[in-house]
C-alpha cells in the first residue's frame, strides 16, 4: 500500500514489481480490474509503497476490509493449487467459476473455506474471557476452534469448551459470522450459558481464562471490527469497568 494513506497499487506499480495483469488472479469473475497475487517474501516494495500486514490493517480498511479478505483468500487458493494433489499435473483454471481443474485426472479444487466456531460463555452476570497460549500478544476473547470432520457447529462448541476450559454449556444462541482470512476461515459466533464444571485450562491452547463481571476491570479485547470484538462488546456485563 502507499506509505501515505491506504491506496492500493495500480497496474503501473505492479509492472515495477514484474507483474503483468494477465498473470494476476481475478478477485471477482465479473470485474477483471480487481486482481490479486502473492509475492515472494524477498520482494521489495516500489518507491512510495510499503508492505503491511493484513491483520493490522483490518481496522483501518473500513468497507474495503471484505474485499481485502477475499483477495487474500483467492490468492492463497491460487498459490496452493498450482498442481494437482492427486497426480501432480499442473492445474488449469476453469473460466466460468473459481475452480482449478486437472487436465489429466479431472480433479477439481475450489477456494477452501474452513468453518470455525466461536462462543462466549455466560454465567449469571459474568462472561468468560480467555487468552490463547499460541499468541504472545493475544487479547482476552471468546473461545474458538475449528470444526472437525463429521461435526456440527454445535458439536464443535461443546467439544472445544470442554477441551479448552473443562466446562459444560447449554442454550446455544447464534450471534453472527465473519469471513476471516487467516488463512481462510469462516468464524461462526454463538453465546452459550454455563451449565457445569470447574475451570480447567488446556495448557497448550489457553494461557489464561477467568470470569469477568460487575466491578471487574475489562482486559484488552479484540478490535471492534472483528466478530470476536463485536461478540464480546454486545455481551458486556453491566457495571464492568472498561
Amino acid at each position: 500500500m502507499r506509505e501515505a494513506g491506504l491506496d492500493l497499487p495500480d497496474a503501473a506499480t505492479c509492472s515495477v514489481l514484474g507483474l503483468r495483469p494477465e498473470t494476476l488472479q481475478q478477485v471477482w469473475l465479473d470485474n477483471p480490474q480487481i486482481r490479486t497475487t502473492h509475492l515472494p517474501a524477498t520482494a521489495e516494495a516500489p518507491p512510495g509503497y510499503a508492505f503491511r500486514k493484513l491483520r493490522a490493517l483490518m481496522a483501518d480498511l473500513g468497507d474495503r476490509a471484505a474485499l481485502a479478505s477475499r483477495a487474500f483468500q483467492i490468492s492463497e487458493w491460487a498459490r496452493t493449487h498450482k498442481y494437482c494433489g492427486v497426480c501432480t499435473t499442473p492445474m488449469q483454471p476453469v473460466g466460468h467459476e473459481f475452480c482449478m481443474r486437472c487436465p489429466a485426472c479431472g480433479m477439481s479444487a475450489y477456494p477452501r473455506i474452513s468453518p470455525a466456531m466461536m462462543v462466549l460463555v455466560r454465567k449469571g452476570d459474568s462472561i468468560l474471557l480467555a487468552r490463547h497460549a499460541t499468541y504472545a500478544t493475544a487479547r482476552h476473547t471468546a473461545l474458538a476452534g475449528f470444526v472437525e470432520a463429521g461435526e456440527s457447529i454445535e458439536d464443535a462448541i461443546h467439544r472445544e469448551v470442554m477441551e479448552e476450559v473443562g466446562l459444560r454449556v447449554d442454550n446455544l444462541r447464534y450471534f453472527g459470522s465473519q469471513s476471516w482470512p487467516f488463512p481462510h476461515s469462516l468464524m461462526i459466533a454463538f453465546t452459550a450459558e454455563y451449565s457445569g464444571g470447574e475451570l480447567r485450562l488446556q495448557a497448550d491452547e489457553i494461557a489464561e481464562a477467568r470470569w469477568y463481571g460487575p466491578g471487574d476491570a475489562l482486559p484488552e479485547i479484540p478490535m471492534r471490527e472483528s466478530i470476536a470484538g463485536s461478540l464480546v462488546r454486545a455481551n458486556l456485563p453491566a457495571g464492568i469497568r472498561s
